[in-house]
C-alpha cells in the first residue's frame, strides 16, 4: 500500500484553474471532494481508532487536513460523535479497498465506513497552489518561473515582478497577503537600486494594502524602525550583518562608512564595541540615531552624516585623538519602597576606547571598492600626529594590528569562485597601489548571495597593508 498521495490523490487536492482571473476570487477556490470516513461510534475510541487506523494507511495522508471531523449527520454531531477521514482510494461502498485493520474495526462495531463530502476553501490552499492555478505557467525553459520569493522589512513585503506577471501583480499581491500573516502593504520595485539613487532607495508602487512604508522589525536582537521608501534595506542579508558582527569583540572600535540604520554598528554596539557609524543619506542618518536611541547603545555608538570617502580619513585621526570610556556596571535590583537604601554598584570593569579602528565596513557593493583609495596614506598625513608617533601604537609595541578592511562588492558567477577572486584582488590592489593575491595572509573572499542569474555579491576582507597605512602622499585633502 502507498505511503503518500498518488498523483490521482494530489489532483484531487489541487485547487480549481482559472487562468483568465487577474482579480482575486476567493469565492473561486470552494470545492467539494467526494471522500470515506470512519464513522466512530464511541467518542473514547478516536484516539484508538486514529493511531491504529494511521499506522495501517488507512487515514488521510495530508498534514494540512485535520483527520478528525465532526460527524456529517447532525443529531450525531451534537451528541459528539466524530469522523476520521480516510485516503480517497478507501471507497465506502468496496470493502476489497479496506484494509484488514480496518475491516476487523467495522466487524467488532468499532466504527462504521460511510460517504463523507470534504470541503475545502481558499483558506487551505497555498500561496504556490492559488498562483499556479490562476496564472499561466511559463511557456519556454527559459520563461521566469512564477515568483515565489519575497523580501519582508516589517509589514512590508517588496516584489520584484518580471514583466509578464504585471498583468497579475494585484492578484499575486492580495494572495501572498491573504497567506502571510505579517503582511499589511506589499509593493513592487520600479527601479534599480544602486543605479537610480545614489542612496539605493527606488521607485516603487502599492500593489496591496496602506501605502505605509515605516517600519519596524528585529535583528540580532535588536530593533530597527525606519521608512523603508527613504532609506536602504535589504532582509536578505541577515546572515551577512551577522557573520560580520561575529568578527568584532568587545572593547574593538569599528568604522562603519555606509551604515545605514544601523545594522552593522547596533549590535555591535550592544555587544560593547566602540563604533563610529556614517551614513551620506540624510534619512538613513536620521533613522540611525533613532535606532542608537531605541537600543540604548549610545554609550558605545556614535553618528556622523559625511561623504564616506572623508568620513575614512576624518574618523581614523579623530579617534589617535579622542578619549573616552564607559563603565560597565552589573545588572542591580532597585528597591522602589526603599529608595533610600539603593547604591551605586561599583563597575565591573571599564571599557577605553582604542586609538586604532580594528575593522572599517563598507557595505555599498556598487562601489566600495573605489573608497580604498582614502586608506592610502592614512597614517602618514594625520595633522600633529608624527607617523612614527603612530607606528608606537602598533603590533609589535602594542598587541593593536592594522586594521581589517571589509569591503563588499558585486562580480560574476561560477562554480568555483576562482576567476572571480582573483579578479577582486586585482581590482583592490589597483585602488590600493599594492599587490593583494588570493595567497596574501589574511585575504578572504566571501561569497555573500547571488542577487542576479549572472550575478553575485562577495565581501573582499584583507589587513590594510603598513606599506599602504603609512605610504607618504602629498595634497591630502
Amino acid at each position: 500500500m502507498p505511503t503518500t498521495q498518488t498523483e490521482a490523490t494530489t489532483d484531487m487536492f489541487a485547487p480549481p484553474v482559472n487562468r483568465a482571473m487577474k482579480v482575486l476570487d476567493r469565492s473561486f477556490f470552494s470545492r467539494t471532494i467526494p471522500t470515506s470516513a470512519a464513522r466512530i461510534f464511541n467518542p473514547k475510541d478516536i484516539a484508538r481508532c486514529r493511531k491504529e487506523l494511521t499506522a495501517s494507511r488507512d487515514t488521510l495522508p495530508s498534514t494540512r487536513i485535520d483527520p478528525i471531523r465532526a460527524d456529517p449527520d447532525p443529531e450525531k454531531a451534537q451528541k459528539g460523535n466524530k469522523c476520521l477521514l480516510l485516503r480517497p482510494e478507501v471507497a465506502h461502498g468496496d470493502r476489497t479497498t479496506w484494509s484488514a485493520k480496518l475491516r476487523d474495526l467495522e466487524q467488532d462495531g468499532t466504527l462504521g465506513v460511510i460517504a463523507y463530502q470534504l470541503q475545502l476553501d481558499y483558506d487551505y490552499f497555498s500561496y504556490s497552489e492559488i498562483t499556479s492555478a490562476t496564472i499561466p505557467p511559463p511557456e519556454t525553459k527559459h520563461d521566469d518561473e512564477i515568483p515565489q520569493g519575497f523580501a519582508l522589512a516589517g509589514h512590508v513585503a517588496h516584489l520584484n515582478l518580471r514583466e509578464r506577471y504585471w498583468p497579475y501583480k494585484h492578484l499575486i499581491a492580495a494572495v501572498l497577503a491573504d497567506k502571510n500573516p505579517m503582511v499589511k502593504t506589499v509593493i513592487n520595485k520600479l527601479d534599480n537600486v544602486g543605479t537610480e539613487n545614489a542612496f539605493r532607495t527606488f521607485q516603487y508602487e502599492v500593489l496591496h494594502g496602506p501605502d505605509d512604508m515605516n517600519v519596524e522589525l528585529r535583528e540580532q536582537g535588536c530593533t530597527f524602525k525606519f521608512d523603508f521608501a527613504k532609506v536602504y534595506w535589504n532582509t536578505r542579508l541577515h546572515t551577512e550583518h551577522e557573520r560580520l558582527c561575529n568578527m568584532f569583540r568587545e572593547g574593538e572600535a569599528v568604522c562603519d562608512i555606509m551604515a545605514g540604520v544601523g545594522p552593522f554598528a547596533i549590535p555591535s554596539g550592544k555587544k560593547k564595541c566602540f563604533v563610529w557609524a556614517n551614513d551620506l543619506n540624510p534619512e538613513g542618518h536620521k533613522s540611525l540615531v533613532d535606532n542608537i536611541r531605541i537600543n540604548k547603545v549610545g554609550d558605545f555608538v556614535q553618528s556622523f552624516n559625511v561623504d564616506g570617502r572623508n568620513f575614512i580619513r576624518q574618523a581614523s585621526g579623530d579617534l589617535l585623538k579622542s578619549e573616552h570610556s564607559v563603565a560597565i556596571y552589573p545588572k542591580t535590583k532597585y528597591s522602589r519602597s526603599k529608595p533610600e537604601e539603593n547604591k551605586k554598584p561599583e563597575p565591573l570593569k571599564t571599557l577605553v576606547q582604542p586609538r586604532i579602528f580594528s575593522h572599517y565596513v563598507m557595505n555599498l557593493p556598487a562601489s566600495a571598492i573605489t573608497f580604498l583609495p582614502s586608506f592610502i596614506g592614512l597614517y602618514s598625513n594625520v595633522p600633529d600626529m608624527p607617523a612614527d608617533e603612530i607606528r608606537k601604537l602598533l603590533a609589535p609595541h602594542t598587541e593593536q594590528k592594522l586594521p581589517m578592511i571589509h569591503t563588499h562588492c558585486f562580480s560574476t558567477k561560477s562554480d568555483d569562485n576562482v576567476a572571480e577572486t582573483k579578479e577582486i584582488c586585482g581590482e583592490i590592489s589597483r585602488q590600493l597601489g599594492y599587490e593583494i593575491t588570493p595567497e596574501t595572509p589574511e585575504v578572504t573572499i566571501y561569497d555573500v548571495r547571488d542577487v542576479a542569474p549572472k550575478k553575485r555579491m562577495f565581501c573582499a576582507s584583507f589587513r590594510l597593508p603598513e606599506e599602504v597605512a603609512f605610504r607618504k602622499v602629498n595634497n591630502i585633502s
